[in-house]
């Protein structure tokens, strides 16, 4: 069932797409109505309303399409290799997209931003990686760094790069990020002494850590939230 391909327009070099295209998407699309639009641009010789549905229904709803990986979209039998790289490209832009109105705001006064960024890059991910946000003095945000994928546990997320990060981005402040592929955002032991190990080497630099993350699948867990710290080192839970 390969027939999925992102052409170019006659002679404009836009991508071939259904008579729709160039109209824009009416407020309050449904998500399959919506996952449709997006289709129209990348395949062809199929109804598009048809590959849409049988998406929406293998990976039950457009974030589980978008959080598939290419290879889970090519053996669904709905696209070929062309449509699975222009819906991994429709959500990896929107990733940038979300990343780029974070940076340089506020991230305290907007937390928000952050965690739709986080929520998008992270909640889909089949392994855990962990990031740091670097801040300057205004608790704006400098960098965006991953300093770990895979298996999280302290010996694996050197402290050390984190703070050598730091000095590189001149930051006074940090924020520490991984997900949870399992989905459940709740701290695990091994996430709070982490944290301590974290919180023990930035204080020794008077690096402040604003917060410490996790992301799930619907929801996330703050250690600042949940009265873990108060604007210095993690207190023992």
């Amino acid at each position: 069932m390969d027939n999925s391909a992102i052409g170019s327009g006659p002679g404009n070099g836009e991508f071939a797409s259904s008579g729709r295209a160039g109209q824009g998407p009416p407020r309050g699309s449904k998500p399959g109505e919506m996952l449709e639009r997006l289709l129209s641009y990348a395949v062809k010789e199929k109804d598009v309303a048809d590959v849409s549905s049988g998406l929406m229904k293998r990976f039950k709803g457009l974030r589980g399409v978008l959080d598939a990986s290419h290879e889970e979209l090519k053996d669904s039998g709905w696209v070929g290799e062309n449509g699975a790289v222009f819906l991994k490209f429709v959500k990896e832009a929107a990733g940038v997209y979300l990343k780029e109105r974070m940076m340089g705001r506020d991230a305290l006064r907007n937390m928000k931003c952050v965690l739709d960024y986080l929520s998008l890059t992270l909640s889909g991910e089949r392994i855990e990686k962990f990031l740091a946000i670097y801040l300057n003095s205004k608790n704006e945000v400098l960098s965006v760094d991953v300093l770990h994928e895979g298996t999280i546990n302290q010996t694996v997320v050197y402290p050390r790069k984190a703070i050598e990060r730091a000095f590189r981005h001149k930051a006074c402040g940090v924020i520490f990020v991984h997900n949870h592929p399992s989905g459940d955002s709740t701290p695990s032991a091994m996430d709070r002494q982490l944290a301590r190990t974290l919180d023990s080497a930035a204080a020794a630099v008077d690096l402040s850590v604003v917060d410490h993350i996790v992301i799930g699948k619907n929801r996330h867990f703050s250690a600042r939230e949940n009265g873990w710290m108060a604007g210095g080192p993690l207190r023992k839970a």
